[in-house]
């Protein structure tokens, strides 16, 4: 059986609507940012909310991040002019790995600072920790936006 699979990668100079790459990459990013960072803190309240242990309040926060982040990933491509299929691809191609990447820097940093995994929503280490794991994230993910939009990955059957 001889199945081809081919993959289509060109570069991007701009967006459909003639915004940079950076720009798009840093909107795109912010945009992940928020959702992520939105889903991460509706986790850690339902979680404190439920009583639920740290590990499975972390799994629901990581959980609505990655569903929050991917929602917000799209609003810019759209509207750079990208149809909702094309952005919803591109979301789940090269966002998907954006949201991966800050999802597990933000765990991390929030992981290894002292303090923050025992602390309560009402307390500053907490939110803290939340806002460096966030930063750490965003630094960590814009690269990889930047990469996927100017390239456009692209992969077709």
């Amino acid at each position: 059986m001889n199945h081809q699979h081919q993959h289509t990668h060109h570069v991007m100079e701009d967006s459909p609507a003639g915004i940079s790459n950076w720009k798009l990459a840093f909107s795109a990013t912010v945009h992940c940012l928020i959702g992520c960072g939105l889903g991460e803190v509706l986790g850690m309240v339902i979680g404190t909310w439920l009583h639920m242990n740290n590990t499975d309040t972390m799994i629901l926060a990581i959980l609505l991040g990655f569903v929050l982040g991917f929602a917000f990933g799209m609003i810019p491509l759209l509207r750079a002019g990208f149809s909702l299929k094309r952005a919803f691809r591109q979301v789940l191609i090269a966002e998907g790995l954006s949201i991966a990447v800050m999802e597990t820097v933000e765990v991390l940093v929030q992981v290894y600072t002292p303090g923050v995994m025992d602390a309560h929503l009402h307390e500053w280490i907490f939110w803290k920790g939340m806002l460096l794991g966030l930063l750490a994230g965003f630094i960590a993910a814009y690269p990889v936006n930047y990469l996927f939009i100017r390239k456009g990955v692209r992969h077709q059957h």
